[in-house]
C-alpha cells in the first residue's frame, strides 16, 4: 500500500498534468492553427522552436530554465519584479517548465489536424456568412476534436512522466515539487524496493491505459 508520501507525490502530479494540459491546449491551440495555416517566414522557426523538446535532453532544458527561472536569470528579475517571487523550486516553476517541455506533444497533433482539414471547410462556412472567428470555433474545433483528445492525452501523460526537467527546476520537497518520477527516485536511493515497485507498477498501467486511449482515438478507427 502507498504510504501517505506516494499519496502526496500522487496528488501532486495529478494537479501538475491537469494544470499543465489545460494551459497546453489554451495556448497550443491557437498557435497550432498559426502554423497550420501561416505562411510567415517565421512559421519555421517558431516550429522548430515548439519541437525543440522532442531532441533535447531534458536535463539541457531543465538546466537553462533553472538558469531564467533563477533570481539572477532574466525571467527571474522579472518575476520578482512584479512581486511573484522566484518560480525554481516551487509547483508554478514547475508548471512552466512542464508546459515548455510538453508544447510537441499536444501542438504538432492538433497541427497535423488542421493542415489535413484543407481550405473546403473554411470556405463554404465563409459563403454562408461566418467570419474567421466563427469558422474556427464552429468548423475548425470540431472537425479537429480527435486531435483535441489525442493532444490532451498525450500531454497528460508526458507530464505524469517527467523526470529529469522536473528534478532539475522543483528539486525534490515533499509535498510542494516531488511528483511521482521523483518519488520512484528518492525509494530507489533509499533502497525501498517495494514501495518503488509499487508506484512503478502503477505508471507502467498507466502508460498502458494511455495507449488504448490513444489507439481508441484514431481519426482512421473513427471513422470505420
Amino acid at each position: 500500500m502507498p504510504d501517505s508520501s506516494d499519496l502526496d507525490a500522487i496528488w501532486l502530479t495529478l494537479k501538475l498534468a491537469t494544470v499543465t494540459t489545460l494551459l497546453l491546449l489554451l495556448i497550443g491551440t491557437p498557435l497550432a492553427w498559426w502554423l497550420a495555416r501561416s505562411r510567415s517566414r517565421w512559421k519555421n522557426l517558431v516550429g522548430a522552436v515548439v519541437a525543440l523538446p522532442l531532441v533535447l535532453p531534458p536535463t539541457v532544458l531543465g538546466f537553462y530554465l533553472l538558469i531564467a527561472l533563477g533570481p539572477d536569470g532574466p525571467v527571474g528579475r522579472l518575476t520578482q519584479a512584479l512581486g511573484w517571487g522566484v518560480l525554481s523550486f516551487t509547483f508554478s516553476g514547475l508548471v512552466v517548465a512542464s508546459v515548455l517541455y510538453s508544447f510537441p506533444f499536444v501542438v504538432q497533433p492538433i497541427q497535423n489536424a488542421f493542415e489535413a482539414m484543407g481550405e473546403r471547410p473554411l470556405e463554404v462556412a465563409a459563403t454562408l456568412g461566418a467570419s474567421p472567428l466563427d469558422a474556427f470555433f464552429t468548423v475548425a474545433l470540431p472537425l479537429a476534436r480527435p486531435a483535441l483528445l489525442t493532444a490532451s492525452i498525450l500531454g497528460f501523460a508526458h507530464t505524469v512522466g517527467e523526470f529529469g526537467v522536473v528534478l532539475m527546476i522543483g528539486g525534490n520537497i515533499p509535498g510542494v515539487t516531488r511528483v511521482v518520477s521523483v518519488q520512484i527516485y528518492s525509494h530507489v536511493e533509499a533502497m525501498e524496493y517495494a514501495q518503488a515497485h509499487g508506484l512503478a507498477g502503477g505508471m507502467v498501467l498507466f502508460a498502458f491505459f494511455v495507449l488504448l486511449m490513444l489507439h481508441a482515438f484514431r481519426p482512421d478507427r473513427r471513422r470505420s
